[in-house]
């Protein structure tokens, strides 16, 4: 067998993509619940309806680089909509939905808390309890199936509260809120949790919508302290679990977009080093060693920036090392220092088009070999467990007359990842925890807010405006990945 018995086998979802029940049993409001619907691409931008300082309403595009001028306040407008107000509605499907993860051999389930369903406003005094008892409930059924719970801590989100008081991230006060919830959490669950990882795809805190950081680019000294204070924050909570719950292992989850140099002209190969450094290692970095890198230091000092730190900051990022690194990976992509020609899309990057690799219907490269690259490079880089805790494909899928549906191009996409990961566990030795595809019960689509872009092994009956029966219906990948865990992944056909 080229897997370990106890390989953990999946799905991942996101609370704010699939949960749903969004002011249900005493939940407030996040960042994500004031982002509208759309496509996010193709003609139909997503936005944060917001109210400015002076009273007027306005609309404000959601995205990495987008401005949030000082005194706007998030607010939700009753006739638009919002996709992670319902979702796909596990709040009130939590217990069909695990029951289909079980059927499918699930015994490991990544999903993530809802931060204001346990602190409504971020900084209450005490939290919810009838969003404690929810999660409570969901841990239990899990449990009952023998389905390990993953769970992310933040993913991708943030209470409005803490953005409109505070301004989110870009105030270390929030360290201590976040902390605070951490604490309260772990406490609550640590007999039911065994596995955390501290921040979704962390390498991505420059979507600063969704994490309240009221500025952009404009202003690199605040987004350097913003994501700063995101480390401290990811440091104190992997302490907190170290302490609270020491059998549990708590990781990091970053957004490993594979970079290949466009040419062997060193002038590419030092713009994807450094384009690497920037978008990814330098969180890996800092979570696995413990320190800023010298190259990091370097290029702040460059800009002019210095961070603002306290005493013990330093031994709180050594002492917040993290026990494993999760990582997503659906794509590779392309860097030129000085690109021309035709780009390509991936997971909210871009990039040059490879002309080696075939596109998904969205336009991002299909590279099932760049997942073994991948886990090469961060098991000899790192040397810590590795868990491949999203890989998919986000396609259009269609429901035939007698109800089928019928998947092929997921399951070829999935089986020659899987046989990629295999290789890297079989033949190079690295050390590999589990895998959990994303989306394994559809969800909407957070990079465009679409519905119609499905990852799932189970079709939920839902479009891009919200209207549907919320249905559940196993796909033809249904039964191919049951087959896929029953046999540890050594039976792909």
């Amino acid at each position: 067998m080229t897997l370990p018995k106890d390989f953990l086998w999946g799905g991942a979802t996101a609370a704010n993509q699939y949960e749903g029940g969004y002011l249900s049993g005493g939940k407030g409001l996040a960042i994500t619940d004031t982002i509208t619907g759309g496509d996010g691409i193709k003609g139909i931008p997503r936005y944060i309806t917001v109210k400015l300082a002076d009273g007027t309403k306005t609309k404000l595009a959601r995205g990495f680089d987008s401005e949030v001028p000082d005194g706007a306040v998030a607010y939700v407008d009753e006739d638009l909509y919002y996709p992670s107000h319902v979702a796909t509605d596990f709040y009130h499907h939590y217990k069909e939905d695990i029951a289909l993860m079980a059927e499918m051999g699930f015994n490991a389930f990544r999903m993530s808390i809802n931060w204001t369903r346990i602190f409504p406003n971020g900084d209450d005094a005490e939290p919810n309890e009838e969003g404690l008892a929810f999660y409570d409930q969901v841990f239990d059924e899990c449990q009952k199936h023998h389905i390990e719970p993953v769970v992310t801590m933040n993913h991708f989100d943030c209470p409005l509260n803490l953005a409109v008081k505070y301004g989110g991230w870009t105030n270390r006060k929030v360290i201590d809120l976040f902390a605070k919830y951490v604490e309260t959490i772990v406490t609550r669950y640590k007999d039911k949790v065994h596995y955390w990882m501290t921040f979704n795809e962390i390498n991505f805190v420059r979507d600063y919508s969704n994490l309240g950081i009221t500025a952009s680019k404009s202003n690199p000294q605040r987004q350097a302290q913003a994501i700063y204070h995101v480390l401290l924050g990811s440091a104190k909570a992997v302490k907190l679990v170290h302490k609270l719950a020491p059998d549990a292992k708590v990781g990091m989850m970053i957004a490993y977009i594979l970079q290949y140099p466009y040419s062997c002209n060193p002038d590419d190969v030092e713009a994807q080093m450094e384009f690497s450094r920037d978008f990814r290692d330098f969180y890996l970095d800092v979570q696995c060693r413990g320190k800023y890198p010298n190259y990091k230091l370097k290029e702040l000092e460059r800009q002019g920036i210095v961070l603002k730190k306290q005493p013990g900051d330093d031994q709180l990022l050594a002492d917040g090392v993290v026990d494993y690194i999760g990582f997503s990976y659906y794509n590779s992509m392309v860097i030129a220092a000085h690109p021309e020609g035709e780009k390509t899309g991936g997971n909210q990057m871009g990039g040059v088009k490879n002309p080696y690799l075939k596109t998904s219907e969205w336009g991002w490269p299909i590279d099932p070999k760049g997942l073994r690259i991948t886990l090469n490079r961060l098991w000899d880089k790192y040397q810590k467990p590795l868990m491949i805790v999203e890989n998919g494909l986000g396609a259009e899928d269609k429901v035939e007359e007698n109800g089928e549906i019928n998947d092929d191009y997921r399951i070829d996409y999935l089986r020659a990842h899987i046989e990629q990961m295999k290789k890297a566990v079989e033949y190079d030795g690295v050390d590999l925890m589990g895998y959990t595809p994303w989306g394994c019960i559809d969800l909407v689509s957070a990079g465009t807010g679409e519905m119609k872009k499905r990852y799932g092994f189970v079709y939920v009956d839902m479009d891009d405006k919200g209207h549907g029966s919320l249905n559940r219906s196993k796909k033809k990948s249904f039964y191919w990945y049951k087959k896929v865990i029953a046999s540890n992944g050594e039976d792909l056909a």
